[in-house]
């Protein structure tokens, strides 16, 4: 299916909704970076069929900065269904035993894997941990010999995000735009969310 054209210049969003500019990256081979050293009183570790409410908790603690949403617009039955699935694996960041990042690898469109979420509470920021959990889900990738591991990040996330993932050997071959309705208005998330983005009421 051809992607949608867009004709160049402005366009308009409805009141109520938000506007991204997504970039797909893909990996096609594994990177030979040095392995990072791990930090004393960090584990990562991988959490077997997640308890939903802690999964939520620790979800909306990472991504409501960057209106993260979409886990959380789920039912049980939903959540449940892609959590519990052999082929999704949730990995947890802890330091000092306080859960602090997720990662999340999506197997089931084999043989590409999908890197659906990773991230870490604010205040864990700008200490190497973010390339730790990435480290781990390459080494995890390419472990199963994958035709390539692909993730998107959008204009929301962090703004480090997107050199983050250059940087680290994945390379941007899509653009797209998310336009979907202001979590914060749909009450999914707070109206204090994501400062930085203003609120445009309906």
């Amino acid at each position: 299916m051809q992607p949608a054209r867009l004709s160049d210049g402005y366009a308009d969003v409805e009141p109520g909704r938000l506007a991204a500019v997504v970039t797909y990256l893909e990996m096609r081979e594994k990177p030979s970076f040095p392995v990072r050293p791990r930090p004393y009183g960090v584990d990562i570790r991988r959490v077997i069929r997640p308890d939903l409410d802690w999964y939520r908790t620790l979800f909306r603690s990472i991504g409501g900065r960057w209106l993260w949403f979409s886990r959380l617009a789920m039912s049980d039955d939903e959540l449940r269904g892609i959590l519990c699935h052999p082929a999704v694996e949730v990995y947890c960041l802890a330091v000092e035993s306080q859960d602090c990042g997720l990662l999340e690898l999506d197997f089931r469109q084999g043989p590409d894997v999908e890197l659906t979420f990773l991230g870490l509470l604010h205040a864990m920021t700008g200490k190497g941990l973010g390339g730790l959990l990435l480290e781990t889900a390459i080494e995890r990738v390419w472990a199963e010999r994958p035709n390539r591991f692909w993730l998107h990040t959008c204009t929301l996330d962090h703004p480090s995000a997107l050199g983050f993932y250059i940087g680290n050997g994945f390379k941007p071959y899509k653009r797209g735009i998310e336009i979907a309705k202001d979590p914060r208005l749909t009450g999914i998330l707070t109206r204090e969310a994501a400062p930085g983005v203003p609120i445009i009421e309906e």
